[in-house]
C-alpha cells in the first residue's frame, strides 16, 4: 500500500497501528507494535497456511459480510483474498436479481455458489439483502420479509448439516464515519464504480436501516450462524481484526498462535445487549 506526502497509507489511515488500537508513533515503534504492514503480511502468512491445510481437509468455508454502504466490505476482503490460491476461493457479489431469478425460491441464486470441499467462498452481501436494503427500499412486502426470516435459520442450519463452516461478520460504523467515506468516494475518480442512487438514501434512512439491522442480527444469529460484529471506523484495526478473528477459529499445521490474537473490544459475538451499550452504532 502506498504511501502519501503526510506520512498515511492511500486509506488515509496513520501508517503504525496494532491489533489493539495502539498507534505507533511517527518515526519509530512502541515496545511491543508493529506497523500495519507487518501485521498484514504475518496474518496473510497465516491464511496461506491456511488454505493449504483447507485443501488438504477438504473443508467448505463460507464467509459472509454485511454491512451499511462504504462499511469497508470490498477492503477487508481483499486483504483476506489477495495471496490465496485463485483456484480455490471465489468472491461473490451479486447484482440485483433478474427477472427469472425473482421467480425463484430466493435463497437458489445463492445457492449455486455455495463451497465445494477446499474451497472458500466470501460472499459480499448476501441474502441477508432482504433482511436489509430490501426491507428498507420496500424492494420486498412484507410477507416475503416475514417469510425469510423465518427460513433463514433452516437454511443455515442445512448448510451446517452438509459440513459448511459458516461465518457472518458484520462491519459496524457510525452515521458521521458513512457520510465521510460516501463523500470521499463521490471525489475519487477511481472508486466511481462503487457509486449507487442508494448512497444518498443509505444517510437520509439511517434509522430505518438500524432498525432493520438489529432486527436481523436478533432474529438470524444462531449457534450453528453467529453473528460476529467487527467495529470498522478505523479501516486498518477492522481488517487486521477480521483476519484475526477468522485465522483464530482454526487449527492447522504450523499455526503461528502469536500472529492471530484478536482485539475483542473491535471484533466480538454479537448478542442483544451489545444493542445499548454503546459498542453497536445506534
Amino acid at each position: 500500500m502506498g504511501k502519501n506526502d503526510k506520512g498515511k497509507d492511500a486509506d488515509g489511515n496513520k501508517e503504525k497501528t496494532s491489533l489493539t488500537g495502539k498507534a505507533g508513533k511517527s518515526g519509530g515503534k512502541k515496545e511491543g507494535e508493529r506497523s500495519y504492514k507487518d501485521q498484514l503480511y504475518a496474518l496473510q502468512v497465516e491464511l496461506v497456511k491456511l488454505q493449504k491445510d483447507t485443501i488438504k481437509n477438504n473443508r467448505k468455508v463460507l464467509v459472509i459480510f454485511e454491512g451499511r454502504d462504504g462499511a469497508g466490505k470490498d477492503g477487508t476482503i481483499k486483504r483476506f483474498t489477495e495471496h490465496l490460491s485463485p483456484r480455490d476461493i471465489r468472491i461473490v457479489a451479486l447484482p440485483k436479481p433478474s427477472d427469472r431469478e425473482s421467480s425463484q425460491w430466493y435463497f437458489q441464486r445463492y445457492a449455486e455458489h455455495l463451497p465445494a470441499a477446499g474451497e472458500v467462498v466470501f460472499f459480499n452481501r448476501s441474502w441477508y439483502n432482504r433482511a436489509g436494503v430490501e426491507r428498507v427500499m420496500g424492494f420486498c412486502n412484507d410477507e416475503e420479509y416475514e417469510e425469510f426470516m423465518e427460513e433463514v435459520p433452516i437454511f443455515e442450519q442445512m448448510l451446517a448439516r452438509s459440513e459448511i463452516f459458516i461465518f457472518k461478520y458484520y462491519l459496524d460504523i457510525t452515521r458521521h464515519e458513512q457520510e465521510k467515506r460516501l463523500n470521499d468516494r463521490r471525489k475519487d475518480p477511481l472508486k466511481q464504480w462503487k457509486l449507487s442512487p442508494i448512497d444518498a438514501k443509505a444517510i437520509a434512512m439511517w434509522e430505518d436501516y438500524s432498525k432493520a439491522r438489529d432486527k436481523m442480527l436478533i432474529r438470524t444469529n444462531s449457534l450453528v450462524a453467529p453473528w460476529t460484529i467487527i467495529s470498522a471506523n478505523d479501516k486498518k484495526l477492522a481488517r487486521l481484526n477480521a483476519l484475526a478473528d477468522f485465522i483464530s477459529r482454526f487449527e492447522y499445521e504450523d499455526k503461528d498462535d502469536k500472529a492471530a490474537v484478536p482485539d475483542r473490544s473491535i471484533v466480538f459475538p454479537f448478542n442483544a445487549d451489545r444493542l445499548n451499550d454503546g459498542t453497536i452504532a445506534p
